[in-house]
């Protein structure tokens, strides 16, 4: 007994397993309003069943997993049904229906060109052509992956493709339709399917799950549509293997884990460790992120994606550009009102730099770790950036540094549906009105040392002061200034100039100060103007430091020729000009016997 039990059982589970349909055949469309993603073709196949106007010939190309060769069987099937319903779909009741069901249809054939690609191949074809179907009304032939034909099976296939008898309807079918000989192009109707749209397949999903009652979590199914790339028919296949791993309830957690995806949670951590400044953290997130297998390219176009969706979470019109869940968008919401666009943006460049250097790269991990450690010091400067220390102060021992505060927790849901405030960071536009005062006291770095800022080597070539490599954008100064504290500061500026022709053109004229701390410069020529707009960082950096206002903006114009002032630069020049200034002064010098450079 215990023995006919065990045989008995093996036969069930036997019988199970053989009776096994995998989702992407067990919930193919049927019908054409059960076609998914794919709206337009299928109303324009409806309205030319409707209205008697089927081409002989159509051609569905498109990317795979689409619907291609599922909207081609229900276009066959439903042109022979003799019980059509009053949509056009096909009844499904009907002898032709049930045949073609059951595999069984002698009127519709399904052939794959990928092993019937030759001439005789063609050849047979055509004469099977010549003989009306047994019952129904049409004779389809459906051919999938029609590009692998060769060149002369097409060129014996042209002539029935563009006069076969009435009765005869060609579908073909391909992923490749460039590699399609243009005589095949111009006798069919071409019908262009897309790639699935995430939304769609999430849905489909959900459907699917529902009869095969599966529980499951939102973010899990997206990343099943995302991981199929556009395609159902992936989708349902990876969906089969997440529910043979996952059980009957679909973990975000477990199916990241089956399907081998990088978590979003460390790119969240990434980017909190770039808002506080913390290298040691963002370094040690890579390194999981390596060790777990992962490759270098995937996580850089991964957290090029995630500073993508922080972008587009910012404002209400481009979330819905962002392929994920509802609840992840809520925790994207929170993290983008900490991230400034001027951030973002210029992480998102340096991302794309480093996803074009990967493959050349020699050491990949090392151009990782520099590009991390570029984006943290695009918030937070490192020491190499700041003034050096004086002597007293590098006397002085080290404080310890305070213990990290653990970063927030994420707020809950119903907090994320009041209205807050962006939090404002270092970066502004010159347009932003809302400005932040930065008190000496509370930054020791803007602290005054006992003496002045150095005033020597500035140039028009090497405009940059002494000791100073860059205008520290993340420090917003906006002290006020007058027109005389300009000039001041430009007289300064131009005396500390190497050049004397250059210290003569800036003294020649006096910067007009306009709103918004604007600051006209006239000059004499274009060729003038085009070295000052092509130094305009180390003239501001010198006006920064003098004025403590790095909102200013140089502007020079070239002056009206009514307005240019003869300015001798040579010293001939200067002595001919002396010389009409002074008529006495041509006396003065020959009675003296003194020589003047000509």
């Amino acid at each position: 007994m215990d023995k006919f039990c065990y045989f008995c059982t093996i036969f069930y589970r036997r019988k199970k397993m053989e009776n096994f349909i995998v989702s992407a055949r067990k919930y193919r469309p049927v019908t054409f309003s059960t076609v998914v993603g794919q709206r337009s073709i299928t109303t324009t196949l409806k309205n030319a069943i409707r209205n008697n106007k089927l081409a002989q010939a159509f051609l569905f190309c498109g990317p795979r997993g689409v619907g291609k060769t599922t909207c081609a069987r229900i276009l066959a099937k439903t042109i022979n049904c003799t019980n059509i319903s009053e949509d056009f779909e096909p009844c499904n009741e009907c002898e032709s229906c049930r045949s073609f069901n059951d595999n069984a249809s002698f009127h519709i054939y399904e052939l794959d060109a990928a092993s019937n690609n030759s001439v005789d191949d063609i050849r047979s074809l055509v004469e099977q052509v010549r003989i009306p179907p047994p019952i129904g009304k049409y004779k389809v032939y459906i051919i999938d992956e029609v590009h692998m034909l060769s060149a002369a099976a097409f060129n014996a296939f042209l002539k029935t493709l563009e006069e076969p008898p009435v009765y005869a309807k060609f579908i073909l079918a391909t992923t490749e339709k460039h590699k399609i000989i243009p005589t095949i192009l111009s006798r069919c109707q071409i019908f262009d399917f897309k790639r699935m749209y995430i939304p769609d397949i999430v849905d489909y999903l959900k459907h699917v799950a529902a009869q095969e009652q599966v529980t499951y979590d939102d973010d899990a199914l997206h990343i099943i549509a995302q991981k199929a790339d556009g395609a159902m028919r992936d989708a349902l296949s990876i969906f089969d293997q997440v529910v043979n791993y996952c059980g009957t309830h679909l973990e975000y957690k477990r199916v990241i884990e089956n399907l081998n995806v990088l978590d979003y949670e460390y790119y969240f951590e990434l980017t909190d460790a770039f808002l506080q400044g913390d290298a040691p953290k963002a370094l040690l997130t890579l390194n999981r992120v390596i060790e777990s297998g992962f490759d270098g390219q995937y996580f850089v176009i991964g957290l090029g994606e995630h500073f993508r969706n922080l972008l587009m979470c910012r404002t209400p019109e481009t979330v819905q550009l962002m392929e994920i869940g509802e609840d992840l968008k809520k925790c994207y919401a929170v993290q983008a009102r900490q991230c400034s666009p001027a951030f973002l943006l210029k992480a998102l460049d340096l991302n794309n730099e480093c996803d074009l250097n990967y493959k050349m790269a020699a050491n990949k991990r090392l151009l990782m770790e520099l590009t991390l450690l570029k984006m943290i010091e695009l918030l937070h400067p490192f020491e190499g950036n700041r003034p050096a220390a004086s002597a007293q102060e590098r006397l002085q021992p080290a404080q310890q540094p305070a213990a990290a505060t653990p970063p927030a927790s994420r707020p809950a849901a119903e907090e994320l549906e009041k209205p807050q405030l962006a939090q404002q960071t270092p970066y502004k536009s010159s347009e932003n009105k809302q400005k932040e005062t930065l008190k000496e006291s509370d930054n020791p770095s803007l602290k005054k040392s006992p003496g002045k800022f150095p005033s020597t080597g500035i140039s028009i070539k090497n405009p940059m002061p002494n000791g100073v490599d860059h205008i520290e954008d993340e420090t917003v100064l906006d002290a006020s200034f007058t027109q005389e504290q300009l000039e001041s500061a430009w007289e300064a500026m131009a005396n500390s100039m190497k050049t004397e022709g250059m210290k003569i053109a800036f003294k020649a004229r006096k910067p007009q100060l306009q709103e918004d701390f604007k600051i006209l410069f006239e000059v004499d020529n274009t060729v003038l103007a085009e070295q000052i707009k092509e130094n305009i960082v180390g003239l501001k950096n010198y006006l920064v430091k003098r004025l403590k206002n790095n909102q200013l903006n140089i502007i020079p114009i070239v002056a009206s020729q009514e307005q240019k002032a003869y300015i001798p630069y040579t010293d001939s020049e200067k002595i001919q000009d002396m010389k009409k200034r002074n008529p006495d002064l041509e006396g003065f010098i020959e009675d003296l016997g003194l020589r003047t450079s000509s």
